[in-house]
């Protein structure tokens, strides 16, 4: 589990596929914590118009034997900049690749899309419950104006 990229030079994937993440082993293994990213800047492009679409992901994951390396989940979520898919895709398929790759306890994505044509899209997805007695805060990701 040596990161390719901590303390290295990587440049920025092409593709989200191409990207590699890093994993390594959890420092507090046999604790039940929860682990929070949050990527309020986040850009894809609409699939059919190439337009940008700008969201705010919140990574919200309860871990086993590993964590994913802060650089190259930044790397893997900065290939989605010249990625076209619609909103749903991109939230949905980070959080099961994150999920599937990882192999956490618990993992939840919210994806709070910003506004284009007028309507906001938020996407959620999470594998399941999570570990009994973990605190999992709110996402408290201020709503769009006009959204109640």
């Amino acid at each position: 589990m040596t990161p390719k990229h901590l303390g290295q030079h990587s440049a920025l994937p092409a593709t989200p596929e191409e990207a590699v993440l890093d994993y390594v082993p959890n420092p507090r293994a046999g604790t039940d914590y929860l682990v929070r990213f949050a990527a309020p800047e986040f850009t894809s492009l609409c699939p059919i118009t190439g337009a940008p679409d700008f969201a705010h992901l919140v990574i919200d994951y309860v871990p086993g034997d590993t964590i994913v390396e802060s650089k190259s989940l930044k790397l893997f979520l900065g290939a989605f900049r010249n990625h076209g898919a619609f909103h749903e895709d991109c939230t949905v398929g980070i959080g099961q690749r994150l999920f599937d790759e990882m192999k956490p306890k618990w993992l939840r994505i919210g994806g709070y899309w910003y506004p284009r044509g007028g309507i906001p899209i938020d996407v959620f997805w999470q594998s399941g419950s999570p570990p009994e007695g973990v605190w999992v805060p709110a996402q408290d990701v201020p709503g769009y104006r006009g959204r109640g």
